[in-house]
């Protein structure tokens, strides 16, 4: 297979109402048989205790995360679920559809059409109280009275991607599994969204962005312990700034004396068992004072920042020739620089771009028939998403895109258990035996449903399509960045 655009029957017309799932248990198992089947359950079940022993049947040795910036999944994959139910895309294997939407509800009780998104990401808020504000406790109608999606703004968040306009990621989820259950673990932007995917935990903080410390006049880049930030931490009674910096157990780190807690990350589990991870998350020459450096997991936490493990963070760009040389680390986290993160005020295909080529270079490589890729955003951007999250946790926030890619992925399959963030922590610790960091990681579902290591490989998913961005939107782009050291 190749990573192109689907081809598409004659048009049908499109719905207008939320897709359905649509699936049976009955269905899901047909093409296991009875005895993979239980494989399966059996696989789903383990994945849920992270600390109990791996099969030795799993042949995974190499974990990817391609970790890409806000985006809600009805805005990436509504369209795709709904094209899916009506039979205009075919996925491979089961044929599985997913729940996506094609509209949307405003907060005055209005239902709307989702847009086709433009390329250029519109600006949208996207903090804990915006996120809060579009969940509105369960109604999933605030997102129009956020900044950047009102009346004023066309509502701008109530958009969903044409297929064709993201090939790559089309692609892989045709041909591969998906995830559509899979939210925040609370209502955070990148910062928190980082720091769990690291340690299951915001570990007090809200989530919120560090903002320039009142407190000192030092600057620094990125927003970790050497950036002299601070972000909201909860005291007791209420949240208070402190530096944006998780401490050692030493309780070195933070630039000013910090009440924080030391916690583990999954950094230290791998290196206790010798296993090999890197971070794929600085700029060109590993400057610092560059994106992703300012997204990058690493400063957050000192046990990573001033130890050795800071050797493990390295540019962006090598786990390319990482893929195609096969040196794959046993885990690892790709931070995308700012044009290839699909950030708001960025370009989706650029960033669909991307993920085609590192996963293509992975296919190429040696490391592809042992090897698992999670492509998953952030936070939600805020992008409109129609299922609520509180249903399945009170403090669970919306809706993540998740396309996982393996030859031992069942193609063409959703997954449909609820997951969050931490089930990646937890897919790792399950591979590779590691005990839990925590309550949450060591209860989270790990993807086991979406993994069948009995059935014959899939094949790599072969060479990306490399969309052009016009000249304008590039001109507009160069025009109109964030602040470097200011990502939100």
């Amino acid at each position: 297979m190749s990573l192109s655009t689907p081809s598409r029957s004659p048009a049908l017309p499109r719905g207008t109402a939320h897709v359905a799932s649509g699936r049976s248990n009955a269905r899901r198992g047909l093409p296991l048989g009875i005895a993979g089947l239980l494989v399966a359950l059996l696989a789903g079940a383990q994945a849920i205790v992270p600390g109990r022993p791996a099969a030795a049947s799993i042949p995974i040795k190499h974990v990817i995360i391609l970790f890409q910036e806000n985006h809600s999944f009805d805005d990436v994959l509504g369209r795709f679920c709904s094209d899916v139910a009506q039979g205009t895309i075919v996925r491979a294997g089961v044929h599985d559809t997913c729940d996506g939407a094609v509209t949307g509800k405003l907060h005055n009780g209005k239902t709307i059409k989702l847009a086709a998104a433009p390329d250029y990401v519109p600006d949208v808020s996207h903090t804990v109280h915006a996120q809060e504000t579009a969940i509105d406790g369960g109604a999933m109608d605030g997102f129009s009275s956020n900044h950047g999606c009102s009346r004023k703004s066309h509502y701008a968040c109530y958009q969903t991607f044409d297929p064709s306009s993201i090939p790559n990621l089309t692609s892989l989820a045709q041909h591969y599994a998906l995830s559509d259950r899979t939210f925040e673990l609370r209502s955070t932007p990148s910062w928190g969204g980082h720091l769990i995917l690291a340690a299951g935990t915001t570990d007090g903080f809200s989530g919120d962005n560090p903002k320039v410390s009142t407190f000192t006049t030092q600057r620094g880049p990125g927003w970790g312990c050497d950036s002299y930030r601070d972000a909201p931490w909860w005291n007791g009674s209420e949240y208070v700034p402190e530096p944006s910096c998780i401490p050692n157990a030493q309780k070195q780190g933070p630039y000013r004396p910090s009440p924080v807690s030391y916690v583990p990350t999954i950094f230290d589990r791998l290196d206790a068992a010798g296993l090999t991870w890197k971070l794929y998350a600085t700029g060109p020459s590993g400057t610092s004072d560059t994106i992703p450096y300012g997204w990058d997991i690493c400063p957050s936490f000192f046990e990573c920042l001033g130890s050795s493990q800071r050797d493990n963070l390295v540019d962006t760009t090598n786990v390319i020739s990482d893929a195609k040389g096969g040196t794959l680390p046993n885990f690892a986290i790709v931070t995308p620089a700012l044009d290839i993160s699909q950030h708001n005020e960025y370009s989706m295909a650029e960033g669909d771009n991307w993920i085609g080529d590192v996963v293509s270079a992975v296919g190429d490589g040696p490391d592809w028939d042992s090897t698992a890729i999670f492509i998953v955003w952030d936070d939600c951007g805020c992008f409109y998403d129609h299922v609520n999250p509180l249903k399945y946790n009170p403090d669970w926030g919306i809706r993540l895109p998740v396309v996982i890619v393996s030859p031992y992925a069942r193609a063409g399959y959703t997954d449909s258990t609820a997951a969050t963030l931490v089930s990646f922590l937890a897919y790792t610790e399950h591979v590779y035996s590691l005990p839990p960091l925590g309550t949450a990681d060591a209860s989270a579902y790990a993807y086991g449903q979406a993994f069948d290591y009995n059935q014959q490989p899939l094949p790599p998913p072969g060479a990306a399509v490399q969309t052009q961005i016009p000249k304008s939107e590039r001109e507009r782009i160069a025009r109109e960045p964030p602040p470097l050291n200011d990502p939100t």
